[in-house]
């Protein structure tokens, strides 16, 4: 409201030559006379002069008709009401420069006094603050009790100390101070503040926290207009009165003499004021493809004082696209508060490059998980510093970050970073994940980096290895990011529940499931701002390399017409991904009891496919409709409309009136789940896999599916989930007539090492009677 009516004085008044206002453009001046005879200043809350209008009426009167009289008398009736809304100071009011009025500290002792805000959520702002320094172990305190107690916890001051332990508050004369809740803790999560006395218990000086407090908040606002040098970007976001944040900013660079520009109006114009980039400079623009940055607005300049942010080529007045900067922001004020990416962050090292600052030896290591994977750690500033060395092949990730939930080791809400070597490219990435689920992404839920989930990438990769089996990757991430759902804070004044993974890369480099003896189980808790936490006793580098896990022979059905289609584990090192040579997800297709098995069909015959995969599509984990394509990827309820143009399908989808596609063999769940726990590395054949696990189904109806092989389907198609990637398996389809004993010797030799079929049948009843055996003995 405030800023309504006071632009809304600026934009009625012809601009004369008086003192321009403070934080506005350059041509923004208030009239030089009003409706009488003396100087009216607006003045914010620390003093300083925003505007000052000189009322000359006498002169405005020998100039002027009778109608600009009436213009400027109106104007001077919004000047008076602006000012006195502007001089609101209530509790819960929003002061642009310093956040939402909490109130003044009530003192009791030591002279302590000052006027608190709320900046954001986390952040709490003290503005003059008083404290006389006596106090022997002072601090600042705060609580959900209903009054002042022991009961409540330090926010420390300064944020940055060296130690383990902040240091007690030092003498303050009018101070201004920021003071970030630790832990990820929100202002809604406690009543009070204090200066607390921890040694003697004692209250020096309080505030309440009203219960109907709203801190303000980041605003997002919508991508830029694309009108010309294929500029786009995603979402932007007004972090603070000075900061944005673009993510995905894409422009070709073209422009003679492009900059960020920010202005007043409807529409942007050349009376506007250049922004720096995301380093600092004033240079024209260069191009982008699709980083994320931060760029701030001049000290001269807020959100509250413009109109709009765009690519603006000076040279040829011409705007490359934009966005409106809305009047109702709520925003927090820019205190210092936003952590901004380091300019060097938008310059990453390469996979060869050494530390730029030369501090990647750290003190503290802990073992994740035994002769497999270590951990190196320290806070280095508003950044902690990472090494990940693992025992894994080159084609296997590392991950490591925070639990989901810090009472138990949860993977669901974790917050990691997912590490590895491409050895195609020599090069190591680092890539920021959230894990929503513990399926494949899809945009919206599964094991997502955080870019597919409108956030950013926060890990900067250091540097990395590769030698004697061992991958070793170095990176860096916040302590606090700017992304409140897919981010946590990293907690540096308590110990963290940490997790962690190792396990195969799949397509595009994505991680794919783990075994559970390769993730974290047991409690591992880390003070991320200790020194000398190293408990280690041995290099990764010194262990002799373990016996690669040979696959499992494929299974192959042939002569059958109905297939009963479960899900089950994939199998581990011998299973799924050593027979395909793709990476899946937790779960993959078991038909007629067997692990993803090569079927032969052929043409001109109808087969049944009994599906139970599951038919609730808000289930994603328990949502795997079969059906039957040329794509050895699937997952056709994944891709858009260009992906699933690739993809032809012979069965279990159909489209409705509106051309939109839908599974029809949805049906219950069914699923093989371990008796104990992920046995795949201990058992030599897969019959013997199959005996640890036991099956669960849901209740209800099994989904169906009737394909008649038409002639002109291809020789090579595959069985499918519509949900998820890389699940089934390979259909042959062959002429009808067709001689099977080639193919029954081919697949009997396959799955018994190249005997003959006589001892492959053999073979066969011998183990059958083994697992009769062992059935009776569980």
């Amino acid at each position: 409201m405030r800023r309504y009516l006071f632009r809304l004085m600026l934009q009625h008044v012809v601009y004369r030559g008086v003192p321009k206002i403070a934080g506005y453009p350059s041509r923004l001046v208030l009239p030089t006379c009003v409706c009488c005879n003396t100087s009216v200043t607006i003045v914010d809350d620390d003093g300083t002069a925003m505007a000052v209008v000189r009322m000359a009426t006498k002169r405005f009167f020998a100039t002027r008709d009778s109608n600009n009289v009436k213009n400027f008398n109106i104007a001077a009736v919004i000047l008076c009401i602006t000012t006195i809304v502007l001089h609101s100071g209530n509790a819960g009011v929003l002061d642009d420069n310093y956040g939402r009025y909490i109130g003044n500290i009530k003192g009791i002792a030591h002279g302590v006094r000052g006027h608190v805000y709320a900046v954001d959520e986390n952040t709490l702002f003290v503005r003059d603050f008083f404290y006389d320094g006596i106090g022997p172990t002072a601090y600042f305190w705060a609580g959900k009790s209903s009054r002042i107690s022991p009961d409540g916890f330090t926010i420390p001051y300064p944020e940055d100390y060296p130690a383990v332990e902040p240091p007690p508050l030092q003498t303050h004369n009018n101070s201004n101070i920021i003071l970030r809740l630790p832990g990820g803790k929100r202002i809604k999560d406690i009543k009070w503040l204090s200066v607390w006395c921890r040694r003697f218990t004692v209250n020096f000086g309080e505030v309440f926290i009203p219960a109907t407090l709203d801190p303000p908040k980041p605003r997002i606002l919508p991508e830029f207009k694309r009108l010309a040098h294929s500029l786009r970007s995603g979402n932007i976001s007004i972090l603070d009165a000075r900061t944005f944040y673009i993510p995905n900013l894409h422009y070709d660079g073209l422009g003679p003499d492009a900059y960020f520009f920010v202005g007043n109006g409807s529409e942007p114009s050349p009376y506007g004021v250049k922004v720096p980039n995301e380093v600092g400079s004033l240079e024209p623009l260069k191009g982008y493809q699709g980083e994320d940055i931060e760029i701030q607005l001049p000290r001269s300049l807020t959100m509250h004082s413009i109109d709009w942010l765009a690519v603006w080529c000076v040279q040829y007045t011409h705007n490359f696209g934009h966005v409106n900067v809305p009047d109702d922001l709520d925003v927090p004020p820019a205190l210092g508060q936003t952590k901004l990416t380091p300019t060097w962050w938008y310059n990453p090292t390469s996979s060869t490059t050494s530390d730029p600052e030369g501090r990647w030896e750290m003190s503290n290591c802990r073992e994740l998980l035994p002769g497999k994977l270590q951990v190196h750690w320290e806070v280095q500033g508003d950044w902690v510093q990472v090494q990940l060395t693992g025992k894994i092949r080159e084609n296997q990730y590392m991950a490591f970050g925070l639990s989901g939930n810090q009472n138990s080791v949860t993977m669901i809400g974790g917050d990691v970073v997912v590490v590895f070597y491409n050895p195609a490219k020599n090069s190591f990435h680092a890539e920021d994940y959230y894990l929503s689920a513990t399926t494949e992404c899809d945009d919206k839920n599964g094991v997502c980096q955080d870019e597919r989930l409108g956030g950013r990438n926060d890990a900067v990769l250091v540097t990395g290895t590769r030698r004697n089996g061992v991958t070793c990757v170095v990176y860096r991430r916040p302590v606090q990011t700017n992304e409140a759902i897919n981010d946590q804070p990293v907690p540096v004044d308590v110990a963290a529940l940490v997790i962690s993974a190792i396990g195969p890369l799949g397509s595009s480099d994505q991680p794919g499931a783990h075994a559970i003896q390769d993730m974290t189980t047991d409690e591992i808790r880390i003070n991320f701002n200790s020194r000398d936490d190293h408990s280690c006793t041995f290099s990764l580098y010194n262990l002799d390399d373990d016996l690669e896990l040979s696959a499992w022979p494929p299974n192959i059905i042939i002569g059958e017409k109905e297939f009963r289609a479960k899900l089950g584990p994939s199998g581990g090192a011998r299973g799924y991904t050593a027979i395909t040579g793709h990476s899946t997800g937790d779960v993959v297709w078991y038909i007629n009891d067997k692990l993803i098995p090569e079927i032969y069909v052929e043409r001109r015959q109808t087969y049944t496919f009994i599906v139970e995969g599951g038919n609730d599509p808000n289930k994603g984990e328990h949502y795997h409709p079969l059906y039957i394509t040329d794509s050895s990827e699937g997952g056709f309820g994944q891709k858009d409309d260009a992906e699933q143009r690739k993809q032809r399908v012979f069965a279990g989808i159909v489209y409705d009136s509106d051309g939109l596609p839908f599974p029809t063999t949805a049906g219950r769940y069914c699923e093989f789940k371990f008796k104990s726990y992920d046995r795949s590395s201990e058992m030599e054949t897969f019959n013997a896999f199959l005996d640890s696990l036991k099956l669960s189904c849901e209740n209800g109806n099994v989904g169906l599916l009737n394909w008649t092989v038409a002639e002109e389907t291809p020789d090579l198609v595959y069985y499918q989930s519509y949900s998820q990637t890389f699940v089934g398996w390979k259909i042959h389809v062959v002429d009808p007539g067709y001689k099977w004993n080639d193919d029954k010797n081919a697949a009997a030799s396959r799955q018994h090492g190249g005997l003959p079929l006589t001892c492959a049948i053999l073979t066969t009843a011998v183990v059958a009677v083994q697992r009769i055996f062992t059935i009776s003995l569980l």
